[in-house]
């Protein structure tokens, strides 16, 4: 199913920083992806977390949307991906199927469409796990590299932004270095996992769900 018309004008606004676009966007797909994120959390704190990440998530990967997809294919794909990492932090396991969704009607809908074969949604968990692997390995490198090299005030800025996930004014006071610093350290790390991610031929859609665009 290709983007309606609307899907892209939509889009086209938001990117134009239209308010009221983006407000329009929170209004149609809040509650689907809350509901979407509770029925396999159920834990509504944590649903409304997925659901923020998600939009964030969107508006990261806004470049790289390509407007031949559907947008409500792109924003539960989105949610999807913030699930399985929230999964994989906290040891837990779905309660439902992660990669489907809820079409309009209320009924489970598979965002690859119909009759979707077991070995194909058996291949998604085996290149969920690959990309994993490979953002994994290159985190390890690198914590490996900063400890080997001293470079201490570098190696604080990667678990405060990327395991604690704090903000770049909170960790220059925290760290009391300036902004600009912290920037410079993140910018580093996300250009490696950057390099990583194309070596290993991940998609442009993997790289913009991992905020790697």
């Amino acid at each position: 199913m290709a983007a309606s018309e609307a899907d892209r004008q939509l889009v086209l606004r938001i990117r134009a920083g239209e308010a009221d676009a983006w407000q329009q966007c929170i209004d149609m797909y809040e509650g689907r992806l809350l509901a979407f994120a509770r029925t396999r959390l159920q834990d509504r704190s944590a649903a409304e977390d997925i659901v923020q990440e998600t939009f964030l998530g969107f508006l990261k990967a806004l470049p790289n949307y390509d407007d031949r997809t559907p947008l409500e294919s792109w924003m539960f794909s989105i949610a999807a991906h913030k699930l399985i990492d929230f999964m994989r932090r906290s040891g837990r396991r779905p309660v439902l199927p992660l990669l489907t969704s809820e079409s309009k009607d209320g009924a489970a809908r598979d965002l690859t469409g119909p009759g979707r074969a077991a070995s194909s949604m058996m291949r998604s968990s085996e290149q969920a796990r690959a990309e994993s692997g490979v953002v994994e390995s290159c985190l390890k490198e690198l914590i490996r590299d900063f400890k080997a090299s001293g470079a201490w005030e570098r190696l604080q800025c990667v678990e405060l932004i990327f395991v604690l996930g704090w903000a770049n004014k909170d960790v220059a006071l925290r760290l009391n270095i300036t902004e600009q610093a912290v920037a410079n350290h993140k910018f580093f790390v996300v250009s490696r996992l950057k390099d990583a991610a194309k070596s290993a031929k991940l998609s442009s859609t993997v790289l913009a769900s991992l905020g790697l665009d």
